[in-house]
């Protein structure tokens, strides 16, 4: 009787504790419960745009809720990367950054209002994409080998417009003047956009542009597609060399990853990294990027972590041995 005494004594001091816990674990919500906040540092249409949102429609429905973008462009991408940056850390506001947002900008510019290692926790790479040596047809060059060829012949006269000084385009035409021991005259202009439009008229004579943004007036003839930079060549583009088997050891690349605001706490990042891995893996994506000329990545948050203090060291080397300026 005591024993029974004892246990009934037992089970009412516990109930205080069961009941709570009960209402703990009726309260939590699995994550995410509610609609995503997508910042996007760039204006609709960019080529980070369009791959933001064709990522923000599987991540949808990875996620069961709704990813909004929301696109907040300018200064380098800068505006939206400080936004992204001084978010609430709770999960529901992610963020896209890449090789310029946080890398790039934060070394060309005096100031920025961040600081990409310190404000942002990494979640996962998405994915990678390269850049194509490309020519007006005008220009006599079929081929790398050829391109030397007339760049050391005609130093400072062939015009290599880029996206701007700073930008990807521009850098990855930087090392490749470095490494070839070639003199290319750096135009820049204001724009991807810009920049196409000047290829397409023969103003600018070549340009290390991202594939996307070069694959459509390559298929239709406009302008001619020598080599791209990739360390080995693209599966979506299995006919075209990379520039390092005539040029050994050139490599250049951008990137696109998913960040939160520093702070974020770690069980929300694993979740995120979770739904993120489910989102890139669907077939729509990958064809997405194979169409783009990108390369899925995908990423644990450490991997990420690693990798973006690697592209920070590595760029900014050639960012200050190109002499870059923000203009």
């Amino acid at each position: 009787m005591s024993e029974m005494r004892n246990l009934k004594k037992l089970s009412f001091s516990l109930f205080p504790f069961a009941f709570c816990l009960g209402i703990g674990l009726a309260g939590a919500q699995a994550y995410p419960a509610k609609p995503i906040r997508f910042i996007v540092p760039w204006s609709a249409g960019s080529g980070t745009d369009l791959m933001a949102r064709a990522f923000a429609q599987e991540l949808t429905k990875a996620a069961g809720q709704q990813v909004v973008v929301d696109n907040r462009g300018g200064a380098g991408a800068t505006i939206g990367t400080e936004l992204a940056a001084k978010s609430p850390p709770d999960g529901y506001v992610i963020y896209v950054g890449g090789s310029v947002s946080m890398v790039i900008s934060p070394v060309l510019y005096s100031r920025v209002g961040y600081d990409p290692v310190r404000d942002f926790t990494p979640v996962s790479l998405v994915s990678q994409f390269y850049n194509v040596a490309t020519v007006h047809p005008s220009l006599p060059v079929r081929s790398i080998r050829t391109l030397l060829e007339l760049a050391r012949a005609r130093p400072g006269e062939i015009v290599m417009g880029s996206a701007g000084s700073g930008s990807t385009s521009h850098l990855a035409g930087e090392l490749f003047n470095s490494m070839a021991q070639t003199r290319m005259l750096h135009v820049p202009y204001k724009s991807g956009g810009q920049l196409v439009i000047a290829l397409l008229s023969g103003e600018a004579q070549i340009s290390f542009s991202p594939a996307s943004t070069v694959l459509n007036n390559a298929r239709q003839g406009r302008v001619r597609m020598l080599a791209v930079s990739s360390p080995k060549r693209l599966a979506s583009l299995p006919d075209l060399p990379t520039i390092a088997e005539t040029l050994p050891g050139y490599s250049f690349g951008g990137w696109q990853g998913i960040f939160l605001p520093a702070g974020a706490p770690a069980d929300v990042v694993r979740q995120l990294n979770a739904v993120i891995l489910k989102a890139v893996n669907t077939q729509e994506f990958r064809d997405y990027l194979a169409r783009e000329g990108s390369v899925l990545v995908g990423s644990t948050p450490d991997e990420f972590a690693a990798y973006l203090r690697a592209e920070v060291a590595k760029l900014t080397l050639i960012i200050r041995a190109s002499g870059a300026k923000v203009e």
